[in-house]
């Protein structure tokens, strides 16, 4: 069993900043990647920001968000963290937390996702 535990949503006017943590619990073997996807309103799911769990961080950013936003991580303690500068109204969505975590049963790494915290930037 994994769990993904999410914080930091809320309220921010256009322009301020927010930082969302995430960190898996459970029994975990191994961490392939980690990061954040977002859903707004009538829209698909899309990948804001992941890292790599070994190594040297591979990071992937989407565009609309580069210079803005910044993923880290710490490893140990399996929890990444996704903070926001100079965030917009259209950076209003759901964020979910995602982790590709090792399953001993399928012999492959497993999505997990976290419920989601709720980002609503507006004046």
């Amino acid at each position: 069993q994994v769990h993904l535990e999410e914080s930091g949503g809320g309220l921010v006017q256009p322009g301020g900043s927010l930082r969302l943590s995430c960190a898996a619990s459970g029994t975990i073997y191994s961490i392939n990647v980690m990061g954040w996807y977002r859903q707004a309103p009538g829209k698909q799911r899309e990948l804001v920001a992941t890292t790599t769990f070994t190594g040297i961080p591979n990071i992937a950013v989407a565009d609309s968000v580069k210079g803005r936003f910044t993923i880290s991580r710490d490893v140990p303690r399996n929890t990444v963290w996704l903070q926001m500068n100079s965030l917009k109204p259209e950076d209003t969505a759901v964020y979910y937390c995602r982790a590709d975590i090792f399953d001993v049963n399928s012999g492959g790494y497993l999505a997990n996702w976290g419920q989601g915290a709720l980002v609503t930037v507006s004046s």
